[in-house]
């Protein structure tokens, strides 16, 4: 839902439309468009590029100061919030996997406990350490190096099991700066992430929020009507609160889900390219095969050709013994009809 009173309403934004960059940065997530406008100074005019039935737009919006518009007046007695009736939610399996997410703001990590065989998979050693699920774009994790995949196995040299070690881990820190020994590809190495201090954070998130921070907030005055409605909102949100984490619940499952499907398509994968290389060796081998009849017809034929030439010097040296014994018979008998009596003994 697009509020018309607030500034995307008045520069045309509406329900439905899909923000794709914001002063030329592209914007992958909620949180990260509300970390670009956090960090955009209030009053100025920022560009938005959008999507709007599938055409793209592009229009100026000026961003309004936060706490001005928060500023209510005592006066407005009509201040009502209508909450809309909540969906039924189906039942479903609940996954082992947990999920924690860190404050994108203080990190931009999104990690989750690690089973066996996702550790077996990813590098880590029987299940030990977090998951990274995500890296948000351009935050310090981003910078420092930190990748989707990589398994968080050591922060500070002390040895990371699950999330919640790796939570306390970043909140026990010392300075600004943690050792994060991370396993990538099956191989361990280390990277240094910066974290803000805690009052620098934006992020409204249980595990990072410091509570003494509100001792700085300038809190409008309020009558006691808007008191009592923030109070059902407050409740309305409890009531909420199961159904939150259900959905959380059900994304969790997705993701183990989709990583299975990735696995899944990984095997078949190997199992085509194994399949590849057999094919591969047997038109190798069969070449082999054929270059060695090859060789073996060339070697018979030069044994052929050998032995007929040997045929034939053979005939030939007959030929010419023939030759040789006809010629000495020949001239035996010339010399026998040489001598006196007509080549006859007298009686």
């Amino acid at each position: 839902m697009v509020d018309q009173d607030a500034p995307a309403g008045k520069a045309g934004v509406k329900e439905h439309d899909v923000i794709l960059a914001l002063n030329g940065t592209p914007v992958e997530s909620g949180a990260q468009l509300r970390r670009l406008i956090r960090e955009t100074p209030p009053g100025r005019i920022v560009t938005l590029n959008i999507s709007r039935d599938g055409q793209p737009l592009s229009m100026k919006v000026q961003l309004a100061d936060r706490r001005k518009s928060m500023a209510w007046s005592s006066n407005n007695k009509d201040f009502k919030i209508a909450m809309p009736p909540i969906p039924p939610v189906p039942e479903f399996d609940v996954p082992v996997s947990v999920v924690v997410v860190h404050s994108s703001m203080r990190s931009g990590l999104a990690v989750e406990n690690i089973t066996p065989q996702l550790g077996e998979f990813f590098g880590g050693k029987s299940g030990n350490g977090v998951l990274i699920r995500s890296v948000e774009k351009g935050s310090r994790a981003e910078k420092a190096g930190f990748r989707a995949g990589d398994v968080v196995v050591k922060v500070n040299e002390q040895p990371v099991h699950d999330a919640s070690d790796f939570t306390h881990a970043l909140r026990s820190k010392d300075g600004n700066a943690v050792t994060v020994g991370i396993v990538r590809e099956k191989k361990e190495q280390t990277l240094t992430l910066t974290l803000p201090e805690r009052k620098e954070s934006g992020e409204l998130i249980q595990e990072d929020f410091d509570f003494n921070a509100l001792d700085d907030l300038e809190i409008p005055d309020v009558d006691a009507n808007l008191v009592g409605n923030l109070a059902d909102i407050q409740a309305q949100i409890a009531k909420l609160q199961p159904q939150i984490e259900l959905a959380v619940r059900e994304s969790n499952k997705q993701t183990k889900e989709c990583l299975q499907q990735q696995m899944e398509e990984l095997k078949r994968e190997m199992t085509e390219r194994s399949q590849e290389l057999r094919e591969q060796m047997r038109d190798e081998q069969e070449q082999m095969r054929e270059q060695e009849r090859e060789q073996q017809e060339q070697l018979r034929d030069r044994q052929r050709e050998q032995q007929e030439q040997l045929r034939e010097q053979e005939q030939e040296q007959q030929e010419q013994l023939r030759e040789q014994q006809q010629d000495e018979i020949d001239n035996q008998q010339e010399l026998l009809q040489e001598q006196p009596f007509g080549g006859q003994l007298p009686i």
